[in-house]
């Protein structure tokens, strides 16, 4: 099954799954309420479209339903991040990291990280 495309607040659910799970709907209302202000309403929602896509499932067959992520956090992040490379920088990451590289402040341990996994690259 492909890696359903999560929008960005269906993303904060995931995150609070992906973090704690399971969890009801109310729990993760409750989680939500103050960082983001949403109703409960709008976190059911949210989950609804969630199961719906396939990204979570029902945990529990008995007692309150409880939620759990039913993709991985990494493989999203692996789709998502395909996704704005190729509509932002069309599908090159060249000019992906070139500007990351102009616009970001890296500390020199994320240069020499950035460098290791660049030569990886090379030698593959």
């Amino acid at each position: 099954m492909p890696t359903p495309n999560i929008s960005e607040s269906e993303w904060i659910v995931m995150e609070q799954l992906w973090e704690h799970s399971p969890q009801t709907a109310g729990e993760i209302a409750r989680a939500l309420k103050r960082p983001t202000g949403w109703a409960e309403n709008t976190v059911r929602t949210l989950i609804t479209r969630l199961a719906e896509k396939g990204a979570i499932r029902v945990a529990n067959e008995d007692g309150p339903k409880q939620f759990e992520p039913a993709v991985e956090r990494d493989a999203c992040v692996r789709a998502e991040s395909a996704s704005f490379l190729g509509r932002v920088f069309r599908g090159s990451a060249q000019p992906l990291l070139l500007h990351f590289a102009e616009n970001t402040k890296l500390t020199p341990e994320e240069v020499r990280e950035l460098k290791r996994l660049l030569d990886r690259s090379l030698k593959k």
